[in-house]
């Protein structure tokens, strides 16, 4: 299960690299134009929709990559797969089709089908995408059927599973995200613990979308709290020094221990990988500091590290818990980075906003503290120390870059394009499935000038190539 939960988030590294670029955009335009969300500057306005036309869409990009990813041998028809699978799940269950299922206006439709665009949708596509394609791209149909054989048929199946997925959650779906937003309301009365509870949960459901019945719940008016809109209106129900307690502890987790924890992770990576960690960490940590954008970091080692991110839902809610007990309260209109903190000086319900500073400094410590810990005790996979970037590996150089010839020489050793069953590549290997592993000649794949071959099975066979693996996979790929 780890193995399976660790190849996903490999799967999102290519969606999540998309993520900084949002970060950076929108954290511009909100520093721009704080107050109005680029109401009053057309800079602002343009730099804050572009990043949303990409944090807004987090569920189309995941559905896409991570059937890309998924798929044995990353063709692009597994990405058409998964979007065609996300389309039909989030139309079959959107609040206007449920309406018109249950013969109802869309006002009486739970609440749970107006969020079902969401990270937990687009990833379960993307899988019911490349499952339905590694199963199904070599099927081979009638002759009146033809036309359809091979991977044109895989959209098709995936449609059907699609439909029966849809089923299945018209049923789950609302029963869940309702449970959650019962949840919420009993804990209500539990004071600084139900608020690390609630951060705590904020954070670890941010994999499966269902964050929002929560937020519903604390930030709005769901059960008569509205946390949020109460904090800068300073309207009836307010109460100095309550009013906020749901949105403070977030700040020292993200101006602070977020940007330690990617400081932590990038001197936990390898030498060999650390420029390529510290480019993805650093633009993270910039924009969950000054806007509170946390997926771009949070993404990146989910999935590749569960455990290191249930530790940081558990330093969120003690965060909550810590900052609700002291006389500390902060608020946000977008989430809890730099730019809100900074309006939060004049918000009516604000109160000590400076004792922000010294909290977050010393959750910043212990962030980097647990996670430096954390990683090198257990190995966590983070950016960066993934098993496949073998440091020697990404040090070998080819005797020559005539990739075709290499490619060739390869091939030849590997018994022809007829023994090859799936060809892929990682950081380093040419990663190849075989249909007769007698066939396969050791020396004349080192023929062609490679490090090694290895053989971790009787079907699998991995030709060492080093660094420029990618181009040789490429030739190989045009041969066969």
């Amino acid at each position: 299960m780890m193995k399976y939960l660790q190849k996903i988030g490999k799967s999102l590294m290519l969606p999540v690299a998309c993520l900084p670029a949002a970060g950076i955009l929108m954290g511009i335009g909100y520093w721009i134009d704080p107050s109005g969300w680029g109401a009053n500057s057309m800079i602002a306005a343009f730099l804050i929709k572009a990043g949303s036309a990409i944090i807004d869409n987090i569920p189309w990009l995941f559905a896409i990559g991570v059937s890309v990813g998924m798929a044995k041998d990353h063709d692009g028809t597994s990405a058409l797969s998964g979007l065609v699978s996300y389309l039909m799940i989030t139309t079959l269950l959107a609040s206007g089709a449920v309406a018109m299922y249950k013969g109802v206006a869309v006002e009486e439709v739970p609440a749970a089908f107006g969020k079902i665009h969401n990270a937990f949708i687009g990833i379960l596509a993307g899988l019911i995408g490349s499952s339905c394609y590694n199963r199904f791209k070599d099927t081979k149909l009638p002759n009146w059927l033809a036309f359809f054989s091979g991977k044109r048929c895989v959209a098709i199946v995936t449609a059907g599973a699609s439909i029966i997925a849809a089923v299945v959650l018209y049923f789950i779906w609302p029963v869940v995200y309702g449970g959650l937003v019962s949840f919420g309301k009993a804990i209500l009365g539990l004071g600084a613990v139900g608020s690390g509870i609630y951060a705590m949960l904020n954070r670890a459901l941010i994999p499966l979308g269902l964050h929002h019945a929560l937020n519903a719940v604390f930030w709005f008016d769901t059960a008569n709290i509205n946390d949020l809109g109460l904090f800068w209106s300073g309207a009836d129900g307010a109460v100095r020094g309550v009013t906020g307690q749901y949105m403070t502890g977030f700040f020292p987790v993200m101006m602070f221990g977020l940007p330690a924890g990617a400081l932590a992770m990038y001197h936990t990576a390898k030498d060999s990988k650390k420029k390529a960690a510290a480019s993805l960490l650093m633009a993270g940590a910039l924009a969950s500091f000054f806007t509170g954008i946390t997926e771009p970091l949070e993404f990146a080692f989910m999935f590749l590290a569960p455990g290191l991110y249930l530790v940081h839902a558990g330093l969120t809610g003690i965060s909550a818990i810590i900052c609700t007990l002291l006389p500390l309260r902060l608020g946000f209109n977008f989430s809890a980075g730099l730019v809100d903190y900074v309006l939060s000086f004049k918000a009516p319900m604000a109160v000590n906003p400076l004792l922000l500073i010294p909290i977050g400094l010393v959750f910043g410590v212990i962030y980097y503290a647990v996670f430096r810990f954390v990683i090198t005790k257990f190995n966590l996979k983070t950016p960066g120390r993934e098993d496949d970037d073998e440091e020697e590996e990404l040090k070998i150089e080819l005797a020559n870059d005539d990739f075709t010839a290499i490619a060739k020489q390869i091939l030849v050793g590997l018994g022809g394009a007829s023994n090859i069953k799936e060809l892929d590549y990682c950081a380093t290997r040419v990663r190849v499935e075989i249909a007769d592993y007698t066939q396969v000649d050791d020396k004349e794949i080192k023929r062609a000038g490679v490090a090694g071959v290895i053989r971790p099975s009787k079907t699998t066979v991995q030709v060492i190539v080093g660094p420029k693996v990618q181009f040789v996979h490429d030739e190989l790929k045009k041969m066969l």
